[in-house]
C-alpha cells in the first residue's frame, strides 16, 4: 500500500505521468461507455421489450445514484485517500457490466435483470466520481484545466466515433443477415466494455495522488457550506435546472429515430457521429476560451444554441420526403455537437473552478446530488409524458389552393415524443435565466467574446469554420441578400 499513500509533494514528472495516465482511463472509460451505453444501451433495451417509461427509468438511473455520493465522502474522510476509493469503486462499478453480458450470453435476461445490474455499475460509479473529481482538481494544474480537460475530452471522442461506427456497421450487419444472433451481439459488447473498463481501472490507480484532507467538521455541517456559499448555491440552481430541461428530452432521442423514424442503427450512429465531429473539431477552442476568458461567458453562448436544437426536434419527421429529414437531422447533431463541447466542458470546469480546495470533495459532491434529483427526476417525467401524448397530436398546416394548384404545407406536427422536446426547451429557456447570478473570477462579457472569436475564426478558417459559420450567419445572409439586391 505504500505506492498509493498520497505525497505532499510531486515532482513535475510525476504530475506530467500522471495526466498521462488519467487520460489512458479515459480513453478506457470512452471504449466501455460506447460498447455499453447510448444508442447501443437504448436498442438492447428495445429489443428486450422496454417501455416508454423503462426507458426513462434507465436514463435517470445514472443521475438517481448520485444521491449516494455522500458514502464517497464518508470513505474518503475514514481513508484518506481518494484514490483508493475511486479505483477501487470503479473496479466494483465495471464487473457488473461484464455480469450483463454474461446473463444476456445465457438468454437469462429481461429489462428487470438488466436495469437491476446496471444499478450496481451507476452505484458504484456514483462513489467513484466525488474521489475522483478533488483527486483531479489537485493534480490538474488550475491554469491548464480547461485545455487539459479539453484534450483529453477530445481523445475519448475520437475513439468514440471510431468504435461506434464499427459496432453500427457490425450491429446493422447481423440485424440483416443473422437476426436471430442480435441479443448475442450486445451481449458480447457488454463484456468487452466490461473488461475494457476494469484495465482502465488498473491504469488509473499508477496516477499519484497529492496529500488532501477534508475539513475537520462534522459530515453534515460539511454539506451545508456549499449551500451557504452564496454563489456556489446560485451555480447549484443552474446546474439543477438545466440538467432537468436536457433530461427531460434527450433520452429520447435515440427511442424516436428508431421507433417513429425507424432509422438503421448506422444511420443513427452516424449522426452521433457527427455531433461528436463538430465537438472534436471545436472543444479546443472553446477550452482555451474558458481559460482565457470564463467558463461562465461559453455557457452563455452555448446554451441558446442548444435550445434551438432541441426546437429544431419539433420539425424532425414532417416531411414527407426522407432526405429532407435526415438533412434537418444532420444539421442539428453539427450543431447541438458544437453547443455541447463548450457547454459541458464549462460545466465540469466552472463547479472545480468555485469550489474551495480544502473542501471541493464536499462541494462537487453537493452539486452532484442535488443536480441528480432533478435530471433523474426528469426522465421519468418524460417517460411518462411520451406515454400520455402517445394519443394526443397537434399537427399545424397551411394550404394553398388556386385553380390549377393545391398543396397542403406541414408546419408542425406534434405527437408523443416531439412534446417532450419542445417542453424541454421551454424549461431550458428558463434555465439560462439563472445562470447570470453566477460569478466567476475573470469573467467577460459574452458579446466580448463572440467578437473576438469572430477575429480568430476569420484569421484561421480551416480551424474554425464551423463555429465561424453558426455565429455570423447572419451577417453572411445579409451579405448575400445586398448582392441579389445589387443584380
Amino acid at each position: 500500500m505504500k505506492n498509493w499513500t498520497p505525497k505532499t509533494n510531486l515532482t513535475e514528472e510525476e504530475v506530467r505521468k500522471g495526466l498521462g495516465m488519467v487520460i489512458g482511463d479515459g480513453l478506457a472509460a470512452e471504449a466501455m461507455t460506447t460498447l455499453t451505453g447510448g444508442a447501443f444501451l437504448v436498442a438492447m433495451a428495445l429489443l428486450l421489450g422496454a417501455s416508454n417509461f423503462q426507458i426513462g427509468l434507465l436514463a435517470a438511473m445514472p443521475t438517481f445514484t448520485n444521491i449516494f455520493q455522500l458514502l464517497s465522502i464518508w470513505l474518503v474522510g475514514k481513508f484518506n485517500n481518494r484514490r483508493l476509493v475511486a479505483v477501487g469503486c470503479a473496479l466494483l462499478a465495471r464487473i457488473p457490466l461484464v455480469l450483463t453480458g454474461l446473463m444476456a450470453l445465457t438468454s437469462h435476461t429481461s429489462v428487470s435483470v438488466l436495469m437491476s445490474l446496471l444499478f450496481f455499475y451507476y452505484f458504484f460509479g456514483s462513489i467513484a466520481g466525488p474521489s475522483w473529481n478533488s483527486w483531479m482538481k489537485d493534480l490538474v494544474p488550475e491554469t491548464n484545466l480547461g485545455s487539459y480537460f479539453a484534450r483529453r475530452t477530445r481523445l475519448s471522442q475520437i475513439l468514440n466515433v471510431t468504435l461506434s461506427l464499427i459496432l453500427a456497421f457490425l450491429l446493422d450487419y447481423v440485424k440483416r443477415d443473422h437476426p436471430s444472433a442480435e441479443l448475442t451481439t450486445y451481449a458480447l459488447f457488454f463484456i468487452a466494455g466490461g473488461i475494457v473498463g476494469i484495465t482502465g481501472a488498473f491504469v488509473l490507480s499508477r496516477a499519484p495522488e497529492p496529500r488532501s484532507s477534508l475539513s475537520g467538521v462534522h459530515l453534515i455541517r460539511l454539506l451545508r457550506r456549499p449551500l451557504t456559499d452564496g454563489n456556489f448555491s446560485r451555480l447549484l440552481r443552474f446546474n439543477a435546472a438545466w440538467t432537468f430541461a436536457l433530461n427531460l428530452a434527450t433520452p429520447f432521442f435515440t427511442v424516436y429515430m428508431i421507433k417513429a423514424m425507424g432509422l438503421p442503427m448506422s444511420y443513427i450512429v452516424g449522426l452521433t457521429i457527427l455531433g461528436l465531429l463538430s465537438s472534436i473539431f471545436t472543444i479546443r477552442t472553446w477550452g482555451k476560451l474558458a481559460d482565457r476568458y470564463s467558463n461562465k461567458t461559453i455557457i452563455a453562448i452555448g446554451s441558446p444554441i442548444y435550445i434551438l436544437c432541441l426546437i429544431g426536434w419539433c420539425f424532425v419527421g414532417i416531411y414527407t420526403r426522407e432526405y429532407a429529414n435526415l438533412i434537418l437531422l444532420v444539421l442539428i447533431h453539427i450543431v447541438s455537437g458544437i453547443a455541447t463541447a463548450g457547454i459541458n466542458l464549462s460545466l465540469t470546469n466552472i463547479g472545480l473552478k468555485l469550489a474551495p480546495r480544502e473542501d471541493a470533495i464536499v462541494y462537487l459532491s453537493t452539486q452532484n446530488i442535488i443536480t441528480a434529483f432533478f435530471s433523474s427526476l426528469a426522465p421519468l417525467l418524460g417517460g411518462w409524458l411520451a406515454d400520455f401524448f402517445t394519443s394526443r397530436h397537434l399537427h399545424i398546416t397551411a394550404q394553398w389552393t388556386s385553380p390549377t394548384y393545391q398543396k397542403t404545407f406541414r408546419l408542425l406536427m406534434l405527437h408523443e415524443w416531439n412534446f417532450l422536446f419542445l417542453i424541454g426547451a421551454f424549461f431550458a429557456l428558463i434555465a439560462i435565466q439563472l445562470l447570470a447570478a453566477v460569478k466567476e473570477t475573470g469573467e467577460v462579457e459574452k458579446e466580448e467574446v463572440v467578437r473576438i472569436m469572430r477575429s480568430s475564426i476569420k484569421s484561421n478558417l480551416r480551424e474554425y469554420f464551423i463555429i465561424g459559420n453558426i455565429i455570423t450567419w447572419h451577417e453572411q445572409l445579409r451579405a448575400m441578400l445586398r448582392k441579389r439586391m445589387l443584380r
